[in-house]
């Protein structure tokens, strides 16, 4: 199995989870599959850690159509988003936001391109 089918593997789980949790706010899921990372542009690799090597899938929610988009993030971006997360309360950065705008970009488009 694939780093794509794997994370897509997951990303239902975070679902399911997402889908308990908030209800009928959480109406389906998506996975941005892209080789390129949606904060930064950089290829998207493997994280070496102590143990092996890991994904970082990460997921929220686009609110306005209901939707969990899964993405996965490369190393530097990794960085800045667990660095944030550190924080108390937890911080949202720029690229939080610049994650966020590409993804919506990117499922607006895949959804248009359904319709044509």
């Amino acid at each position: 199995m694939g780093v794509n089918e794997q994370a897509e593997a997951m990303l239902a789980q975070m679902f399911g989870m997402a889908k308990s949790q908030f209800g009928n706010a959480v109406k389906s899921s998506w996975f941005h599959a892209s080789d390129a990372c949606p904060g930064c542009g950089r290829p998207v690799e493997l994280i070496k850690h102590k143990k092996g090597k890991a994904i970082s899938l990460n997921a929220f929610i686009h609110r306005k159509p209901g939707v969990l988009i899964g993405y996965l993030l490369c190393n530097r971006c990794v960085k800045v988003v667990m660095e944030a997360g550190k924080k108390f309360p937890p911080e949202q950065t720029p690229l939080h936001a610049t994650i966020e705008t590409n993804l919506i970009t990117a499922y607006e488009r895949y959804r248009k391109s359904l319709d044509a």
